[in-house]
Formats: C-alpha cells, structure tokens, sequence
C-alpha cells in the first residue's frame, strides 16, 4: 500500500483520522487531509486544478 499524506501539511498519515473526498471544482483530484489540519481550517490546493479551500 503506498503511503498517503495530508495535502494541507505534507505529513504523512498514520492513523484512520482522515478526511478524503475529490475536489469540489474538478473532481479530478483525490483530497486526503489529516484531522488537525481540518479541524485547524488550514488551507489546501488542488495540484490539478488550482482549487483552494476551504472556505
């Protein structure tokens, strides 16, 4: 299994507290962000479509 990271704060995720969903704008991009980062509201970009959230 290959190794997934928080695309908010790049670490890498260890445990099952994770959100994933496809970005709202394109659909094209799977998000994976770790619970402090959502909890933090801290931002994310799309790598594919430039996308930023959340907002």
């Amino acid at each position: 299994m290959a190794d997934v990271f928080c695309l908010s704060c790049k670490k890498k995720i260890t445990n099952l507290s994770v959100t994933r969903f496809m970005c709202p704008e394109c659909g094209k991009y799977e998000i994976v962000r770790c619970k402090s980062c959502r909890e933090n509201a801290v931002k994310y970009t799309c790598p594919k479509c430039g996308f930023t959230g959340p907002n």
